[in-house]
C-alpha cells in the first residue's frame, strides 16, 4: 500500500505530521509512505526515517498511490487527487471542496480543539482502521527524525565541547509572538560566559535587526544568521546542546532531536502550548500572562495586536530563563 502524506505548508506543521508515518507504520509494516510538500521542508522530511520519499506537487503528478491523507487542506492537491482517482482520498469534512473530491471524511475541526496538533493530526488516520487517541508523551516515539546528515568541519568548529552550546533563535518570520531582543541581549548578559557558548540563528532577511538589536550588544556571542541551509541547520542543532526561541520552525526541529528545547508561548488560546507546544523528550514550553488575575490570563489580539510588541510573552523574564537553563548544565 503506498500512502501520501499531504502537507504543503511549514516547517513546525510539517514536524508534527511525521509521527503519522511513523503510527502507519506501526499498523502497517509492510505499507509505504511518501509525503507531499513544498520544497523548502523536504530537508525536514528526509531526516525522517518512516518516510519512503519527498515529493513535490509537480514530481506527485508522476506517481501513483493507493491513498492520499489531506493533512493540510490543499483545494489544487485535491482536485488532482481526485481526478487521478487515488482510491482513497481523506479529509476532513470542514472544507467544502473535500466534499467533492474526498470519498473518506473525517469528523475533525482544528479551531476550538484542546488537543495538540500532532494528536489532532492522528485522528485523519481513522479510515485506515487506527484509532489511536496517544498521549503526547508517546508521540515523541513516533519522530523517526534520526536521518540527520554530518555537520561540515566548518561549522563544527564553532562548537565549544567545553561548554553548554545554546542557539537562540529570537525571530519567526512573523509566525509567531516574539519575545522581545532585549530580552535576548539580558539573557546573554546574565548567562556566564565560561559554562556558555552561545549562537544566534536566524534568516539571512533578518540578518540586519538581529544585528543591530542583539549581536551589536554582545560581543561574546556568535552570529550564525544566514549561514545555512535548512539541511545544515539541522546538522548543526543537531551537535549543539539546546535551543530557545518562540513557537517556530527550529523550535520543533530541536525537540524533535531531543535537545534541551525551551519553547516560549503567549497566552492566546489556539497559540498555548496544549496547542503548538514542542514536542520532544527534553522540550519544556513557557506561557507568559499579561495578568496574574487568573479570571484574565487569557490575551486577546485587543490586548496585545501582534503587530506591537507582545506584552504577554515579554512577561517571561530573562531571569526566569537563565535559572531554568542553569538547570540545564
Amino acid at each position: 500500500m503506498r500512502i501520501l502524506l499531504s502537507r504543503t505548508d511549514n516547517i513546525g506543521d510539517v514536524i508534527f505530521t511525521l509521527p503519522m508515518a511513523g503510527v502507519i507504520k506501526k499498523y502497517y509494516p509492510q505499507s509505504k509512505v511518501y509525503f507531499l510538500g513544498k520544497d523548502y521542508t523536504r530537508a525536514i522530511v528526509e531526516c525522517c526515517s518512516y518516510i519512503d520519499g519527498f515529493y513535490n506537487f509537480d514530481e506527485m503528478k508522476k506517481e501513483k498511490f493507493d491513498v492520499i491523507i489531506h493533512v493540510f487542506p490543499n483545494k489544487e492537491v485535491a482536485f488532482f487527487a481526485q481526478k487521478n482517482k487515488i482510491p482513497v482520498r481523506i479529509g476532513t469534512n470542514r472544507r467544502f471542496f473535500h466534499w467533492l473530491t474526498c470519498n473518506k471524511l473525517v469528523n475533525l475541526t482544528r479551531k476550538n480543539s484542546t488537543l495538540h496538533e500532532a494528536q489532532l493530526n492522528l485522528k485523519l488516520l481513522r479510515p485506515l482502521q487506527i484509532h489511536s487517541h496517544m498521549p503526547i508523551e508517546h508521540i515523541v516515539n513516533y519522530y523517526g527524525f534520526t536521518q540527520i546528515a554530518e555537520c561540515a568541519p566548518r561549522f563544527l568548529s564553532l562548537i565549544d565541547k567545553n561548554k553548554f552550546n545554546l542557539i537562540l533563535h529570537p525571530k519567526s518570520k512573523g509566525s509567531a509572538r516574539e519575545w522581545s531582543a532585549q530580552h535576548y541581549v539580558e539573557l546573554c548578559s546574565v548567562l556566564p560566559k565560561e559554562k556558555f557558548n552561545i549562537f544566534v540563528s536566524g534568516t539571512k532577511e533578518e540578518e540586519k535587526e538581529i544585528q543591530e538589536k542583539i549581536i551589536s550588544q554582545c560581543p561574546h556571542v556568535t552570529s550564525v544568521v544566514g549561514l545555512f541551509s535548512l539541511s545544515e541547520f539541522i546538522s548543526f542543532i543537531a551537535n549543539c546542546d539546546g535551543l530557545i526561541a518562540c513557537s517556530t520552525g527550529p523550535l520543533h526541529i530541536a525537540a524533535a532531536l531531543g535537545k534541551r528545547t525551551l519553547g516560549l508561548y503567549p497566552p492566546i488560546r489556539n497559540m498555548m502550548p496544549a496547542r503548538w507546544g514542542a514536542l520532544g523528550a527534553q522540550a519544556e514550553n513557557l506561557t507568559g500572562f499579561l495578568s496574574t488575575d487568573l479570571k484574565n490570563r487569557l490575551c486577546t489580539v485587543e490586548q496585545c495586536n501582534r503587530n506591537t510588541l507582545c506584552k504577554c510573552i515579554n512577561g517571561i523574564t530573562p531571569h526566569s530563563i537563565a535559572n531554568k537553563v542553569m538547570g540545564w548544565v
